[in-house]
């Protein structure tokens, strides 16, 4: 499937293009980091890009709601989070827009860009996805809802009660596994049965989809027709990226011990970012001079980001009630 199969036009492209690479180069900036010593704690996305940004792209930035996984760093970056946003995060200062400094990284959450806090029990983000899109339908609101786990989380309750949930009364939301083959060090052959998550949609009476997180094209269209149904109020669908994860769970794992070196350097010979970038050049959406123009745009954009963050001050240790108890307007 081609680029130009989207619709969409070469300035939209080249926005989706130095989306990715901001997610990849800020994720590998966290990395050094944590090696470094600068900050505790970092879980990557490496690998996954190309499915968060072709899903992220056929959704409505300025209206719909996100509530995106752990590894979503693409989808947050899409909706409006920035590099300073991030690094706020991981250096836990009192700017950090998604807990001032009191949450670890990678909990995403930022009210202007309806970005939604989500908890570190995993999946618990799909209860409060279909309640989102039961908000909106009760409003007559235009929105749908993006909402995301990895393959590993998808047998936890809360992902089935909020599938049903949604699908029993035809809300606008979009239900997505972003299967990487590996729930921390447990290979997707030990975790479930079935030849396709996507599978499961059969059981709560919905579409259910199956896309190659690789291809780009291929992601953007699923996700289009999920978030166009959804938004004609013929309830939510589930979609299943495909892709793999570079690295390790996280900073603090080892997957030496579950998954080979050779493993590895295969997936990353297929690297999503690398795929789309060809595809960009050979379809004529941008040029070896462009593409050097945005990178060099990004590293100055990535360093200053860095730079303030690590100096941003954190927060007092006067405030750390905040957000606990309900405070009256004079506080």
């Amino acid at each position: 499937m081609l680029l130009k199969d989207t619709g969409l036009s070469k300035e939209s492209l080249q926005t989706i293009f130095r989306t990715a690479l901001l997610t990849r180069k800020v994720d590998e900036r966290i990395w050094l980091l944590n090696r470094a010593g600068k900050i505790p704690f970092h879980i990557s996305g490496q690998g996954q890009e190309i499915a968060q940004v072709g899903a992220a792209y056929a959704f409505d930035l300025e209206k719909d709601y996100c509530l995106p996984y752990y590894r979503d760093l693409a989808m947050v970056l899409s909706f409006g989070m920035t590099a300073k946003d991030i690094m706020l995060s991981v250096f836990a200062k009192a700017e950090d827009p998604n807990s001032g400094g009191r949450q670890m990284p990678a909990h995403f959450g930022q009210r202007k860009n309806r970005i939604v806090t989500q908890s570190s029990p995993v999946t618990t983000q799909f209860p409060h996805a279909a309640g989102i899109g039961l908000a909106a339908k009760l409003a007559g609101e235009d929105s749908i809802s993006y909402v995301s786990c990895g393959e590993g989380s998808s047998n936890q309750g809360d992902f089935h009660e909020g599938i049903n949930f949604a699908s029993v009364h035809k809300l606008p939301v979009v239900f997505v596994i972003h299967n990487n083959h590996y729930a921390i060090s447990v290979p997707a052959e030990k975790q479930f049965a079935a030849k396709k998550l996507s599978d499961r949609a059969l059981g709560y009476g919905i579409p259910g989809v199956q896309v190659d997180g690789h291809n780009f094209a291929e992601v953007y269209l699923a996700f289009k027709e999920a978030a166009d149904r959804a938004r004609r109020g013929e309830g939510p669908t589930l979609i299943e990226t495909l892709s793999y994860r570079f690295t390790p769970h996280s900073s603090d794992d080892d997957d030496r011990v579950y998954r080979s070196r050779e493993e590895v350097a295969d997936a990353k010979a297929k690297d999503p970012i690398e795929i789309f970038k060809n595809e960009m050049l050979t379809e004529g959406f941008i040029t070896e001079d462009e593409i050097a123009e945005i990178e060099k745009e990004l590293v100055k954009e990535i360093n200053e980001a860095t730079d303030y963050a690590e100096n941003a001050p954190y927060a007092t240790p006067e405030s750390s009630l905040k957000y606990v108890y309900e405070e009256s307007e004079e506080e």
